[in-house]
């Protein structure tokens, strides 16, 4: 398991293979946390498939599509040259609940075994304050549906307000790292975390964020999404 440590922070400041021929590369600007000033490399090797599945945070909520994390995840992932395709899962208003009742469906719908799956839930447990256990358990649930069914996961964790007080926030903040170790999945531990602190990149409700958020999500998390890829991405 690989965990990426931060401090406990509020949701969203206060609320929430054969190697195949050579593809063009997209240019910088098609995908995030491309430095400027490097040189693309060419797209090759056999496709990886990547479900982003998770609430309005993937959904990319008041953007226009394009701007999703998902797609500029797929454009920043391209630019390092891995032939990723990122099919958006995200639902706006999901809940734990409402992806546990979803999952089987979003994985009968998928042509191949996804190469890896990004569990991307809990915000709206929050903010509708679902209990941390009936959280947990739907997290479990999910993670053995996706266990069984073979596929890697990748989870995005998620922080609770201080406001909700510490024995919920202990409570909740614990969900992700220990269903990251009883699965052995990997984990981004608080994956907003590069920019809860900063309301320029949030939209005026102060949850989502705007498409230079985006921007700035997908440069903190390629990284480990791309360690978190089965090794043929590497080839």
């Amino acid at each position: 398991m690989k965990t990426i440590l931060g401090p406990v922070a509020a949701l969203a400041l206060v609320a929430c293979g054969g190697d195949g021929p050579a593809e063009e590369a997209p240019e910088a600007s098609d995908g995030a946390a491309f430095e400027e000033g490097a040189m693309p490399v060419p797209v090759m090797g056999e496709e990886v498939r990547i479900v982003a599945f998770g609430d309005s945070l993937f959904a990319g909520y008041n953007l226009p599509e394009p701007d999703g994390y998902p797609e500029k995840l797929e454009g920043a992932l391209r630019a390092r040259g891995i032939n990723a395709r990122v099919i958006d899962a995200g639902v706006s208003g999901d809940t734990s609940r409402a992806g546990r009742d979803r999952l089987a469906f979003i994985l009968e719908g998928q042509e191949e075994t996804p190469d890896l799956f990004i569990l991307e839930l809990g915000g709206n447990d929050l903010l509708r304050g679902i209990s941390p256990e009936e959280t947990r358990a739907n997290f479990e649930a999910m993670l053995t549906t996706l266990r069984e069914a073979g596929v890697p996961v990748l989870i995005m964790g998620m922080r609770s307000p201080p406001n909700y007080g510490p024995e919920y926030s202990a409570a909740f903040d614990a969900i992700y790292a220990d269903m990251a170790e009883q699965f052995d999945t990997e984990l981004i531990d608080f994956w907003l975390e590069d920019i809860y602190a900063k309301p320029e990149l949030f939209q005026s409700d102060r949850i989502h964020p705007t498409a230079e958020g985006i921007e700035a999500l997908v440069a903190s998390t390629v990284d480990e999404v791309a360690a978190a890829l089965p090794e043929k991405a590497d080839s």
